[in-house]
């Protein structure tokens, strides 16, 4: 799975036009608190994406509607559009963001991402249910295969049983000791 990396990748406006979060603020957002939670840097990044589209709205009104008067605020959105940008790529150095290639697809075609994310839940479901098919197969398999043995040689398969079951109590006490210590250690007491 191809994929690209970073906070800002890809900026892509809604066929609709609706920009939320739109400032007029011409400061970029502060980069100088850092933080180590991811969720807050993707946070920033996606703050700073929202301000940057709400900038380009604004640019896109002035420039639609431009004449003699309103070059100050033209020149003024440019310059705030180009603070935002550069601090939207200062903000996604900071960000470890894994995007599918076929999401980006989906998105320069027209269509919802979330198409992408229902199509790999039900491949899963689909992959599931084979492996889970398969798993019951190899149950009945084995139930057939011990009900035969049972039939051939009953003295082994009894012997097999019990060790087999001292088995799978050895694995629970074992899992039980692993889960009772805090840092997950094995404690084993020795039996003698």
């Amino acid at each position: 799975m191809e994929t690209i990396h970073g906070g800002a990748a890809a900026v892509s406006g809604g066929p609709n036009g609706v920009v939320s979060s739109a400032t007029t603020d011409a400061t970029p957002m502060d980069t100088t608190t850092t933080s180590n939670d991811p969720k807050e840097k993707l946070d920033q990044v996606i703050n700073s994406i929202q301000k940057t589209l709400g900038t380009l709205h604004q640019l896109y009104l002035t420039v639609s509607s431009f004449n003699v008067a309103s070059q100050l605020p033209l020149l003024q959105r440019l310059n705030s559009l180009v603070l935002e940008l550069d601090n939207m790529s200062k903000l996604s150095e900071n960000c470890n963001v894994e995007i599918p290639m076929e999401v980006l697809n989906l998105i320069d075609d027209g269509k919802n991402p979330d198409e992408y994310t229902r199509d790999v839940l039900n491949s899963c479901i689909a992959k599931n249910q084979i492996t889970k098919g398969k798993a019951d197969a190899f149950k009945s398999f084995r139930k057939h295969l011990l009900e035969e043995l049972d039939q051939s040689f009953p003295d082994e398969v009894e012997s097999y049983r019990d060790m087999r079951s001292a088995s799978a109590a050895e694995s629970k006490r074992l899992a039980l000791a692993q889960s009772n210590l805090p840092n997950g250690d094995v404690k084993v007491k020795s039996e003698m």
